[in-house]
Formats: C-alpha cells, sequence, structure tokens
C-alpha cells in the first residue's frame, strides 16, 4: 500500500512515519502532485500555525490539488483546520472540503487545550473498536464547531468536533499517533477504508 504524507514544512511529521511503522507500513513524505495522486491513502498532517501553512500549500500548488483527491484522505490537527472553510487564526481561506469555520477557544479556558480528553458519539468505520469516552492527546487553541459533518465530538468549554467526515475526507482534531493503543487503532481503521 502507498501511503503518502504531504509535506509542505509542518512539525512533528516523525511521530506518524513511527507509528505508520509500527503497524507495518511506510509512509513517504512527498510534495509531488503526481504521488500524492497515485497514493492509496494520503495524510494531510499538521503542527503550526494556520496562514504560514495555508501560504506553504499554495506556493507548492497542493492546495489544489488535495480537494481534488479521490482516495481516503486524513487531516491531523492543522491538517483537518485547513481542510475547512476557513480559519481565525491568521484569518485564513481553507480548502473548504468541510462545511464548517474555525473558531478559537475563548479566554475562560486555559488555551490551547493539552493533554488527554475524551472523545464520543462516535460515527463511520475510522472509529470501529474504539469505545465511546476514550481518551485521545490533544494540543489545539482553535476548533471545529459541531456540523453536519461531525463524526466524534470533545468537550472543552463546550462540545465541538474533534473529527469531521464527508465522502472520502477524514479529519481529527487529536493526533492518533501520540494516542497510544486506540490512536494506532484508528489509523488502522484509516488504512482499511477502501
Amino acid at each position: 500500500m502507498k501511503i503518502a504524507i504531504i509535506d509542505y514544512g509542518a512539525g512533528n511529521i516523525q511521530s506518524i512515519q513511527f507509528a505508520l511503522e509500527r503497524l507495518g507500513f511506510n509512509g513517504v513524505l512527498t510534495r509531488s502532485p503526481e504521488e500524492i495522486k497515485q497514493a492509496d491513502k494520503v495524510i494531510f498532517p499538521g503542527v503550526g500555525e494556520a496562514s504560514s501553512a495555508m501560504k506553504k500549500l499554495m506556493e507548492s500548488g497542493l492546495d489544489k490539488i488535495v480537494p481534488t483527491l479521490k482516495q481516503p484522505v486524513l487531516g491531523i490537527c492543522l491538517g483537518m483546520q485547513l481542510m475547512c472553510k476557513s480559519s481565525e487564526e491568521g484569518n485564513t481561506t481553507g480548502l473548504g472540503i468541510f462545511d464548517v469555520d474555525i473558531i478559537k477557544f475563548s479566554n475562560k479556558v486555559k488555551v490551547p487545550q493539552m493533554g488527554w480528553n475524551t472523545i464520543y458519539n462516535l460515527k463511520t468505520e475510522l472509529f470501529n473498536g474504539i469505545s465511546e469516552n476514550e481518551y485521545m492527546y490533544l494540543v489545539h487553541s482553535f476548533y471545529a464547531p459541531k456540523c453536519d459533518q461531525t463524526i466524534a465530538i470533545t468537550d472543552y468549554e463546550l462540545g465541538y468536533s474533534s473529527a469531521l467526515q464527508k465522502n472520502n475526507f477524514y479529519g481529527v482534531q487529536f493526533h492518533p499517533e501520540k494516542s497510544g493503543k486506540m490512536g494506532e487503532q484508528i489509523l488502522s481503521n484509516f488504512l482499511n477504508i477502501k
């Protein structure tokens, strides 16, 4: 199986590669449109700031490629946020795959939300074998409100979308690659999506 990890300068790629290796797969870090289009699965990672990440995607032309992909695509953290319509972070226009705008947590809670939190109201095969209220590792200051494409919810100040899905596109706000055995189960489920 060919797994492409989109390379646009986002940090923290190694932990994704290590998690895939533990599952018996190799993820190829690439910014080649052809290599990304030909992959069986695509992972869109992200650690960093939305507007500068979007700028890098646009410089490489990947902002035009990602929304046209037909194979299963998994956005992680900032990757998921960039797949939405827009983000308040840096007043960024996103890829518009998910029909929701990313907004910042209020100053009533500690920002960023950092550490372990539960996910619930789990939908789709992405969560096969995962129990309701399983803990995942999160670190973020911005979130996707609940919407028609929400497939998992986490509570922090309010209930928000910790996972989204539309057609072949999936997004998770948490880091499956840092969420122990259950996170690896989610990655494995993604790799098994037809």
